[in-house]
């Protein structure tokens, strides 16, 4: 089955304090993005990968692959205005029936086993996204007031999130709405329904200069360093 990764890198930054965009912070000698990619081409070979990055920062990245003798295969397409449009143009080069994973260019920790159940499970039911326990207790915030809820009932969404290919190309045919949040609430809009699966707490999303110390960390501890 034909397995497809459209990588979203639309990152400008800000939360990191940077200039440059998150997903080209130098990290343990090259950008976070090329820890992702390579995270996914040591999964599967023959996955093909779809890098969705803004027009202006192409080439940049071309630049870096050249500088750093980067040389894993890929496509690029144009970021879009929203992630769903940066989704929908990245989905362009989905042209072969199977499974599409959305991932977050940012997310470079993500662990083989949970991409391996996240594309089982879609394969079996059509669309499947890793998730985490809440570990902090939970307060609903509503107007002036706020009360605790149950974290039992909730949990923390992370990518891949893997979906049929017939399923994502039919849930991106929609209308944009502000509503959706991530890939599996634009499939939910059309009555889809959402397999969760167990996903690996160290796959963050690398967002701010806190976010970097715990990537150092956790990539020294693998390393032995």
């Amino acid at each position: 089955m034909k397995k497809y990764v459209l990588m979203v890198a639309g990152g400008k930054g800000l939360r990191m304090g940077s200039d440059l965009p998150k997903q080209f912070i130098p990290f343990q000698g090259k950008p976070v993005l090329m820890h992702t990619v390579t995270a996914f081409y040591q999964w599967d070979s023959t996955v093909e990968i779809v890098l969705v990055l803004p027009a202006e920062h192409q080439s940049y990245w071309t630049m870096l692959c050249r500088e750093l003798n980067f040389r894993v295969p890929h496509h690029v397409a144009n970021g879009g205005e929203t992630r769903f449009h940066s989704v929908l143009n990245g989905l362009q080069f989905v042209t072969l029936p199977g499974l599409v994973a959305v991932h977050d260019g940012v997310r470079p920790f993500v662990a083989t086993s949970v991409i391996n159940a996240c594309f089982a499970r879609a394969a079996s039911d059509g669309a499947a996204i890793p998730v985490t326990g809440m570990v902090d207790s939970v307060r609903k915030i509503d107007g002036q007031t706020s009360y605790p809820v149950n974290r039992e009932e909730y949990c923390c969404v992370q990518t891949p999130q893997v979906f049929t290919t017939a399923i994502i190309k039919k849930a991106y045919q929609q209308e944009y709405s502000p509503f959706f949040t991530d890939d599996a609430s634009v499939v939910e809009a059309m009555g889809e329904r959402i397999t969760l699966v167990e996903g690996n707490r160290e796959n963050i999303k690398i967002t701010t200069p806190f976010d970097l110390l715990i990537a150092e960390a956790y990539f020294n501890q693998q390393t032995g360093n």
